[in-house]
């Protein structure tokens, strides 16, 4: 099979990391999140870590000049050379430009773009009570039933205390979430012009929305 390469594009809480992970554990493939760069820089606790993690806190978009330095760096590791998943980038039509001369540069493209489409007060119960593990990455929710670990905030694989993102607040949801609407929708016109768009039904489970993930690359033969 050639390297797939995949975009998901979502509002916050849509599920994109669930998906991207179900995809990374089938098919070898890097999982790029660029909150998880930032957050990566935050834990540094270097200056710039510092103001990052000030404007997160706040809901705000990050410097595009900034996610993309970080983003050329982690497109160059080894484990992207099977296909890679972006899970947060781009944001903006502004952002997708840049991104496609970066990948020119780099040789690299996309194949598909996978919209999570999903209704903002669920997505407003799955970001409040999101839980993650600091060890394998494992995300959980307090809220929901399907997706709530064995034992009250303990990972079900790890055994190790779950942990809440300062950022997920119903405020900073908010405020991404309008952030969202006003410079993330046009690039579903954007890359339809592509022909490389797919809409899912994000409001499923987890697992249901994969199969029409599946169903897709399916059809295209992958």
């Amino acid at each position: 099979m050639r390297s797939l390469n995949i975009i998901f594009i979502a509002p916050p809480a849509a599920g994109k990391g669930t998906q991207a992970a179900i995809l990374k554990d089938k098919y070898g493939i890097a999982h790029i999140s660029t909150g998880d760069l930032l957050r990566n820089e935050v834990n540094k606790k270097t200056s710039l870590g510092l103001q990052l993690k000030e404007q997160m806190e706040q809901g705000k978009l990050i410097d595009d000049e900034i996610v993309t330095n970080l983003l050329k760096l982690r497109l160059q590791d080894k484990d992207t050379l099977n296909g890679y998943i972006l899970d947060g980038y781009p944001r903006n039509i502004n952002q997708a430009k840049v991104l496609d001369e970066l990948l020119k540069e780099l040789n690299k493209e996309i194949d598909y773009v996978f919209y999570l489409d999903v209704q903002e007060e669920l997505a407003v119960k799955r970001a409040c009570g999101r839980l993650q593990c600091k060890n394998c990455g494992r995300i959980y929710n307090k809220y929901i039933n399907e997706s709530m670990p064995k034992q009250e905030n303990i990972c079900d694989d790890c055994n190790i205390p779950l942990t809440h993102r300062d950022d997920d607040n119903e405020v900073s949801f908010k405020n991404r979430f309008e952030t969202f609407l006003e410079s993330t929708k046009p690039l579903i016109e954007f890359y339809k012009n592509k022909n490389l768009l797919y809409i899912i039904d994000s409001s499923k489970d987890k697992e249901k929305a994969s199969k029409e993930i599946e169903k897709v690359l399916n059809i295209r033969g992958e």
